[in-house]
């Protein structure tokens, strides 16, 4: 949220399909297509890679299970110091 929505625009490829043998892959793309959703660029990120709108809210569940996850480690570790 912090970065400007074209940050990832420009730049090289990194890509090991693109580098190697010069095909896109289904990942090609999503990175900037991940940072035009979050600045709701629905245009623009479906233009980078279609498959961004399933994986973007597939990752936000990934990432709410995480910090949920870190939340109840952290309460264990706070009850077993007061004990």
């Amino acid at each position: 949220m912090l970065l400007p929505t074209d940050f990832f625009d420009n730049g090289r490829k990194l890509c090991l399909s693109v580098v190697l043998f010069n095909q896109t892959c289904a990942g090609c793309g999503m990175t900037r297509a991940i940072q035009h959703l979050i600045h709701f660029d629905f245009e623009g990120a479906y233009a980078y890679n279609k498959l961004s709108f399933i994986v973007f809210p597939l990752l936000v569940v990934v990432w709410m299970q995480e910090i949920m996850r870190t939340k109840r480690k952290i309460n264990v570790l706070n009850k077993c110091k007061n004990t």
